[in-house]
């Protein structure tokens, strides 16, 4: 039988982690200084057990990066520059999402629109022909595919089942019905079916309710997935019912997931506006789960159920606080490349 093209479960065995460093070209402008102690830690943290691929603006934001790093005391010989041009550094949703077989590689990249028009996404959207015109990755064939969607818009088992959100993938395709997504989705990641949720959101989110700041997937048929257990709060209900939706999913041979809940921190408010602090926004990397924390008396507790979902692997949590200024956290500033993927080098 011929091996088919899947895209991998997260904590299937990496090569790197990219990520882009932030300047005074992208929005962290106005908060550079406390933005980039933030990536620093962000870095150190998953240059502990793997390589980390910066992308840098130019050659001023490489030897500015380069220097905070070091100075840090991250591992240099885990760290490689690739200058590339990037509107943001949302590598979630501008990056390569990597098929595989098994043997070969298949970079698929989607139309980038900057979340559905709410921002500028043009270099963005070239990202990864830039990366591929740079040496950064071994033969590998590019898809370009002609249809909005974003890596945080999606989550993969590596077994042929993706989870999704009605709320993003309608906002991005309205005239298109879920049954034709579906196909869409089947047939670009090589998958054998497309569970969706009808509820969940936070505020302060822009992406419409990307699954990755809502609902994981884990090991041995396992959903990690935020709740939040104040009634006061305007999540709740929403929350209860998406609650309700994963815990009515079934595997693809008929049981009932595994569900790892999450704890609500507490409303985190700048300038008078609510930003997305979810849990379920972490990175898997190799040997370890990188999790946001908010200085919240809940992020120990959270710590304890990401390991309890990611068992052999050591939770380590990094100071989200100034990475959701912009709407996001860990997992939407970063994506990683499958083993073997990364070339020895290159034009980077």
């Amino acid at each position: 039988m011929t091996a088919r093209f899947r895209l991998p479960a997260e904590w299937e065995p990496q090569a790197a982690v990219v990520i882009a460093w932030p300047c005074a070209g992208t929005d962290w402008a106005p908060r550079l200084p406390r933005i980039e102690i933030a990536y620093v830690a962000l870095a150190a943290a998953i240059a502990r057990f793997e390589p980390v691929l910066v992308c840098v603006a130019d050659a001023s934001v490489r030897e500015r990066a380069a220097r905070l790093l070091a100075e840090a005391g991250v591992d240099m010989g885990h760290l490689r520059f690739v200058e590339v041009a990037y509107d943001d550094t949302w590598l979630r949703d501008s990056g390569p999402l990597t098929l595989t077989d098994g043997a070969a590689f298949r970079l698929v990249d989607f139309r980038f629109t900057g979340w559905g028009g709410k921002f500028e996404g043009g270099c963005d959207d070239r990202l990864i022909e830039a990366l591929i015109a740079r040496g950064v990755f071994r033969a590998a064939e590019h898809r370009r595919i002609d249809w909005a969607l974003e890596g945080g818009a999606i989550e993969s088992d590596g077994n042929g089942t993706i989870l999704t959100t009605w709320r993003c993938l309608h906002q991005r395709h309205p005239q298109m019905s879920r049954d034709e997504m579906s196909t869409m989705l089947k047939e670009s990641f090589g998958a054998e079916r497309v569970l969706w949720l009808d509820y969940g959101y936070l505020q302060g989110d822009d992406t419409d309710a990307h699954i990755d700041t809502l609902a994981r997937f884990a090991p041995d048929d396992a959903i990690v997935l935020q709740t939040c257990d104040d009634p006061t709060d305007p999540h709740y209900e929403e929350l209860a019912r998406m609650h309700e939706e994963i815990a009515n999913l079934r595997t693809a041979d008929g049981r009932a997931y595994r569900l790892h809940s999450l704890p609500w921190p507490r409303a985190i408010i700048d300038d008078g506006r609510r930003l997305a602090s979810s849990y379920a926004n972490y990175l898997i990397v190799n040997d370890a789960v990188v999790m946001p924390a908010y200085g919240d008396a809940a992020d120990a507790h959270a710590a304890e159920v990401v390991a309890a979902a990611h068992p052999e692997r050591e939770v380590v949590a990094v100071d989200a606080r100034p990475l959701i200024w912009q709407n996001g956290s860990v997992h939407c500033l970063t994506m990683q490349l499958p083993a073997n993927l990364l070339a020895a080098s290159g034009k980077a």
